[in-house]
């Protein structure tokens, strides 16, 4: 009379695998990866905001009229 009428089921769920340790050397490298991704990130940006400074300069001296008072080298690159 004590035992129910439905068995009990239990399911019993695999367990992942153990994820592998994290050596010094693979944080060094990841550091190393994020460093690098940032410094070039640095460099684009860098190199497009002096394109436009010197864009926007020369579009300015083009429009403003000529002030002969003053020496203009002009030195290219």
């Amino acid at each position: 009379m004590l035992q129910p009428q439905n068995p009990i089921v239990v399911e019993v769920v695999k367990q992942p695998p153990i994820t592998p340790e994290i050596s010094y050397g693979s944080v060094l490298l990841s550091a190393l990866g994020v460093v690098g991704v940032l410094f070039f990130a640095g460099i684009v940006v860098g190199i497009i905001i002096g394109g436009l400074i010197i864009w926007r300069k020369k579009q300015r001296e083009a429009t403003e009229p000529v002030d002969h008072s003053h020496v203009k080298l002009h030195i290219s690159g």
